[in-house]
C-alpha cells in the first residue's frame, strides 16, 4: 500500500498526527456537530479560559461528563496499528505520535511515544503553581492541589482556544526531520496541528505527506490522499510502512 509512493531512500523516521476522526470511532464524539456547538454547549462558554472564569462550575460539569465517558469507549483498530507500529520501528528511526485528542485511547491502545498538543481528560492543572497532575475522578472548585496544596486553584488540563498548544517545540523537531509525515482523521482546520504538513514538505528530506479520512480536507499540501476510515486506513498504511 506504501511503497509506489515512495521514493527510493531509507525510510527513518516517522510522525503521525491523529484527530477527532480517530476517536470517533471508538464512539467519542467529536469536538463540534454541524451547528458549532460542543455537547450542546457553546464553545465559548466550555472552551475558553473567558468561559471558564464566568462559570467555573459549568465548565467542571462539562469535563467531569466528558472525563466520565472514556470508561464506556475502547481503543480501535487504528489506535491498536499505530503501537504496534511504534513498537515494531524500534531500532529503524523515530517514531512520533502527535494527538489532538484528549481521551487516553492511544495509550489504552499501546502508545508509549505520545504527545498530547490539547492536553489530557485525565490530567488536572494548578492555576497557582502551573503544576499538572493525574486526575480520574471528578474535579470540582473546592479541590486542592497535590503539587502546592493551593484551595480551589484546579481546572482540566486542557488546552483551550486562546492558550499555547503543547510540546510545540518537540513536534515542530520531529517533523522537520521526519522522511514520513501522516495525518488521520483532522479536519486540517485548527492551527497550528494544520500547518505541519508544511513544515514536512519543506523539511528538505523529501518527506512523504499523507492524509487518511474519510472525508479528505482538501489540503493540496498532501502528496497521498487515502479516503478511508481511519480503522481501515491506518491498519493497512502501517502494515504498508513496516514491509518498506
Amino acid at each position: 500500500m506504501v511503497k509506489p509512493w515512495l521514493k527510493v531512500w531509507t525510510v527513518k523516521n516517522i510522525v503521525i498526527l491523529t484527530g477527532a476522526g480517530v476517536s470517533a470511532e471508538s464512539g467519542v464524539k467529536t469536538f463540534r456537530d454541524g451547528n458549532g456547538l460542543w455537547e450542546n454547549h457553546r464553545v465559548e462558554d466550555v472552551a475558553t479560559p473567558e468561559g471558564f472564569n464566568r462559570d467555573p462550575a459549568l465548565v467542571q460539569r462539562f469535563y467531569n461528563q466528558r472525563r466520565a465517558q472514556l470508561s464506556v469507549v475502547a481503543p480501535n483498530a487504528a489506535h491498536v496499528a499505530l503501537a504496534e507500529l511504534e513498537r515494531n520501528w524500534i531500532g529503524r528511526g523515530t517514531f512520533t505520535l502527535v494527538t489532538q485528542n484528549v481521551d487516553d485511547l492511544h495509550e489504552r491502545g499501546g502508545s508509549s511515544v505520545l504527545l498530547h498538543m490539547h492536553g489530557e481528560l485525565l490530567r488536572a492543572l494548578c492555576a497557582a503553581c502551573g503544576g499538572s497532575s493525574a486526575w480520574s475522578g471528578d474535579l470540582g472548585q473546592e479541590d486542592v492541589c497535590p503539587i502546592c496544596g493551593a484551595d480551589g486553584r484546579m481546572r482540566p488540563d486542557i488546552v483551550w482556544f486562546g492558550e499555547m498548544p503543547y510540546h510545540l517545540e518537540a513536534i515542530q523537531a520531529a517533523v522537520l526531520e521526519a522522511d514520513i509525515f501522516v495525518s488521520i482523521g483532522t479536519s486540517g482546520q485548527v492551527y497550528p496541528a494544520a500547518g505541519m504538513v508544511d513544515f514536512a514538505n519543506s523539511n528538505g528530506r523529501g518527506c512523504v505527506t499523507i492524509e487518511v479520512n474519510p472525508k479528505p480536507s482538501g489540503n493540496a499540501a498532501f502528496a497521498v490522499v487515502v479516503e478511508e476510515l481511519a480503522t481501515k486506513g491506518v491498519p493497512k498504511l502501517c502494515q504498508g510502512l513496516l514491509a518498506l
